[in-house]
């Protein structure tokens, strides 16, 4: 039997499991969870990596203590975000948030010398302010002496792999995430970064996922306990990982991975990177065995957990599961958001910001927590399938079902109005998309199986989905339309 490791980190929480392959079945056990809270300091918003990776160091021994041996260990997390490295391996500042300001600043001065057009031509990465090579431009725009003193970058992931193991390389689905990897060339865009100043010493070897990259070093051997367990870069990108653990039934479904994020999109051979891919603001990312990820990334579940905060300063604390029952008996249908308006992009008071929209757009305004977190799930409902008829139009294609996989599959609500909006089947699960992934693809550097396809099998074997039919789709295609004119206003100003 494999025992395999698996470092799971999201924007909100990180989490350690141990997965056991037995040739037939994968079975996943959490040992490890832990929040992960950026930290401001005077004007910039940082992660604080060195508490998530002793929390890391933490699960791992929770893991020896759970398996005993374990034959790997691979960390996946959100994409963008990276640690600068310098010349004697020490780390030179915290790791900058991607919902740092800095970045959307940045933004109008990196196209100016590179046109978006050729931006995305190049690199077939949508355009969005929290994409690492804003951040570059900006710290490149100020003469940032952080990167003069910084000789490597790694993204979140390949930083943790470096502190496991000594291997400073950049895993491929993740590198994609960037705006600064070239897929027609296999490689980094270097040219354009020097464009506009970025050092190209800075970018590390790109690896495969399924990459094996040494075995932990000693000291983290012993801290963990786990011995000479292979550190392995898996699909080190979440969404990566979550999508190779989709059990697709039929050639050309859509997969929604919702958490933080709901990433919607449809897994092709090649990148799409056209007219009308480029209009619509489509995103190409890499994904395990030679496909890639075409999708559009929509913010998701983070608005509930922005609006719980906002409550609790209140004095008011809600669970999930207490404002999703409260959703279900607000009256439905009332009033929508468009989930990316720049209004929702920063932290701060959601449900303010949530009202503000629906004035804005001559819309009734939620008030009570009910109707503010249903107002946020029928619109995360619409914006899925919204995103799904741009996605089937500019691939020419015509999906049968949805997937949702992640922390949003096990919400009825949303995955019951996902069915509705859309007018097709919704198969929610498995939950733990992204850990099954993760191991799926530590499995096959091992040896234990042979193929993604081979992988899929085993998750369908593993994972039972709910179905969700659709159904009263009259009601939801008059809010469809409703939803299309409500988000196609001007955008809200912050603080309006």
């Amino acid at each position: 039997m494999a025992t395999l490791a698996a470092v799971d980190l999201g924007a909100q929480s990180g989490r350690v499991a141990v997965g056991r392959f037995d040739g037939e079945r994968l079975g996943v056990t959490e040992v490890h969870r832990f929040p992960n809270v950026p930290v401001r300091v005077r004007d910039t918003l940082y992660w604080d990596i060195l508490r998530v990776y002793r929390d890391v160091l933490d699960g791992l021994r929770a893991a020896a203590r759970e398996a005993g041996h374990v034959d790997s260990v691979a960390v996946d997390s959100w994409g963008v975000d990276f640690g600068l490295i310098d010349s004697k391996g020490r780390l030179v500042q915290n790791p900058v948030h991607y919902r740092d300001g800095r970045r959307a600043r940045a933004m109008d001065g990196v196209l100016t010398q590179v046109p978006a057009r050729e931006l995305y031509d190049r690199t077939g990465i949508q355009l969005m302010p929290i994409n690492t090579v804003f951040e570059l431009g900006a710290m490149a725009a100020e003469a940032d002496p952080a990167l003069d003193a910084a000789e490597t970058m790694l993204l979140i992931p390949d930083l943790l792999h470096y502190w496991f193991c000594g291997a400073a390389t950049s895993e491929f689905t993740n590198a994609t995430t960037t705006q600064c990897f070239d897929p027609h060339t296999g490689g980094w865009a270097a040219d354009l970064l020097e464009r506009i100043d970025v050092p190209t010493r800075l970018l590390p070897d790109v690896v495969q996922p399924g990459t094996r990259l040494a075995p932990l070093g000693a000291a983290v051997a012993e801290e963990t306990r786990l011995g000479d367990a292979e550190v392995i870069a898996v699909a080190t990108h979440d969404t990566g990982s979550a999508v190779a653990a989709v059990p697709f039934r039929q050639p050309g479904s859509v997969f929604i991975s919702a958490g933080t994020w709901s990433l919607v999109g449809l897994e092709v051979q090649a990148p799409v990177i056209t007219d009308a891919a480029f209009a619509a603001n489509l995103t190409n990312e890499g994904g395990v065995g030679g496909t890639f990820r075409l999708l559009r990334n929509v913010t998701g579940l983070w608005l509930i957990h922005e609006c719980r905060r906002a409550w609790a300063e209140e004095g008011r604390e809600h669970s999930f599961d207490q404002l999703v029952a409260l959703a279900k008996d607000a009256p439905a249908l009332q009033s929508f958001i468009d989930p990316n308006d720049a209004a929702f992009d920063d932290p701060g008071d959601m449900p303010a910001r949530v009202r503000a929209f629906c004035a804005h757009t001559g819309q009734p305004e939620p008030v009570d927590p009910g109707a503010v977190v249903r107002c946020i799930l029928e619109s995360l409902a619409l914006k899925h399938a919204q995103t799904i008829d741009v996605l089937a139009s500019v691939a020419g294609a015509s999906p049968r079902e949805i997937h949702v996989v992640g922390g949003g599959a096990r919400n009825e609500l949303l995955c019951r109005w996902t069915a509705d909006a859309a007018g097709l089947p919704v198969l929610a699960g498995p939950e733990e998309a992204t850990l099954l992934g993760n191991m799926l693809v530590q499995a096959m550097a091992l040896g234990e199986i042979s193929s993604l396809a081979e992988g899929r099998e085993l998750i369908r074997a593993s994972v039972a989905p709910t179905a969700y039919e659709p159904q009263e789709t009259s009601k939801w295609q008059e809010a469809k339309e409703r939803f299309a004119g409500a988000v196609a206003l001007p955008t809200l100003e912050v603080g309006t």
